[in-house]
């Protein structure tokens, strides 16, 4: 387990069209929650309460892959499901995910949704550790 002081955040970066995700933190599971953050700030900046939990789980044979399918699996249940989330759990081992994604149904007048997600790219994908054992991951979203 790493000591390092990683601050646990998210930001986007440009990426024409489409909408730049990144993220740091200080283990796998906290980029790939912060990651999460940011793609739903893509999606609103309104407040959302945690009232439905969903659990999701996927596979992936390395990092990136994971992250790709992580992305996707959230995309779906909001598509499927009609939610939107604000919090994530996420535990990671080895090559599966297990998680907890925790919202609401999306209220088109409360929430404002700006975009819909509709895929996790392989366009500037990265998840790796710094020299100082911080985590960062980056990927761009088809919105």
């Amino acid at each position: 387990m790493s000591t390092a002081n990683c601050s646990a955040r998210w930001w986007h970066f440009a990426h024409e069209a489409d909408a730049g995700l990144a993220a740091s933190g200080s283990s796998v599971a906290e980029v790939f929650e912060q990651i999460a953050l940011a793609m739903t700030a893509v999606i609103t900046h309104e407040p959302i309460e945690t009232k439905t939990c969903v659990e999701v789980r996927c596979r992936g044979s390395d990092r990136e892959l994971l992250l790709i399918d992580w992305l996707n699996e959230l995309i779906f249940e909001m598509a499927t499901r009609g939610l939107v989330f604000s919090r994530y759990e996420v535990d990671i081992d080895g090559d599966r995910l297990t998680a907890k994604a925790y919202g609401e149904r999306v209220d088109p007048v409360r929430h404002r949704p700006a975009v819909e997600p509709k895929g996790a790219t392989y366009t500037a994908l990265a998840v790796r550790e710094d020299a100082d054992g911080c985590w960062q991951a980056r990927c761009v979203v088809d919105v």
